[in-house]
């Protein structure tokens, strides 16, 4: 009998390297000229995985938006790991943006990856795991076509291969 491989899709991130990215955001603008003398803050609250970034006004907001997303990237984490929920006055006339943190995969894009994999007609097997969907199959080459058309596709979640036999 042929050995069988596998691998797993989630969106799993690495905490520390969000934090990482955090960090760097606060040190950055700390630093830089246009915050200066004006009231910003980024707070992270872990166990509800929710960013919070609150600046002056729109364009401040829209700066520190640009930052995150900048040190996320140089991290290695994708900018899809920050959903936005929702954009509001907050007090003393600022502006807050909250971000829901996204480290799963929803259960209705789970089902559209696996169809998309089905489509292929390749000798695999995709299921859906929990927050995972684990494919198997006995050629690599085609383990390897999988992970081509998914990463060359369009989704809410930010896709991590992981767990490769």
């Amino acid at each position: 009998m042929a050995k069988e491989h596998s691998f797993d899709i989630s969106a799993k991130i690495d905490m520390q390297l969000f934090k990482n990215a955090v960090n760097l955001v606060e040190h950055e603008v700390a630093n830089r000229y246009d915050f200066k003398g004006t009231p910003y803050k980024i707070k992270y609250k872990e166990n509800e995985k929710v960013l919070v970034l609150v600046a002056s006004s729109d364009n401040k907001l829209d700066a520190l938006k640009d930052i995150v997303v900048a040190k996320l990237l140089k991290q290695g984490l994708s900018s899809k790991v920050l959903d936005e929920l929702r954009t509001e006055d907050a007090s003393g006339s600022t502006r807050k943006a909250t971000f829901k943190i996204v480290d799963y995969i929803e259960s209705k894009e789970a089902k559209k990856i696996v169809a998309e994999i089905k489509k292929m007609k390749l000798k695999v097997n995709a299921q859906i795991e929990g927050d995972h969907i684990r494919v198997k199959g006995a050629k690599l080459d085609d383990l390897q076509k999988v992970i081509k058309m998914v990463r060359e596709g369009e989704w809410e979640a930010p896709i991590v291969f992981e767990n490769m036999r």
